[in-house]
């Protein structure tokens, strides 16, 4: 896991499709020091797309894996549950989606 997460950045964790509105109002909220991590079926907007984003983007290994998508994931940095967990102990603001 890499990045420098400021403590007054908010952590995003994007569990809606594609397709759900507040998946799209997740994107809309992303600010450059912000952090994105996708689970459970978020992490299917990282499949085959590129995703332009203003901030860093994590997807959850565990979630990629339950839902095949290892080969179509291509360069985005997946982690596990504990640095998920380190993730939410470096930032102030934590929102789900």
């Amino acid at each position: 896991m890499t990045g420098n997460s400021s403590s007054r950045a908010t952590l995003h964790i994007l569990n809606k499709a594609p397709e759900h509105p507040r998946h799209v109002a997740c994107l809309h909220a992303l600010a450059p020091a912000d952090t994105l991590v996708l689970i459970e079926n978020g992490v299917l907007s990282a499949a085959g797309t590129q995703l332009s984003l203003p901030c860093q983007l994590y997807a959850l290994k565990a979630d990629i894996e339950a839902r095949a998508l290892e080969s179509a994931v291509g360069d985005i940095e997946t982690i596990d549950y504990s640095e998920l967990v380190q993730l939410t102990e470096k930032h102030e603001k934590i929102i789900s989606w």
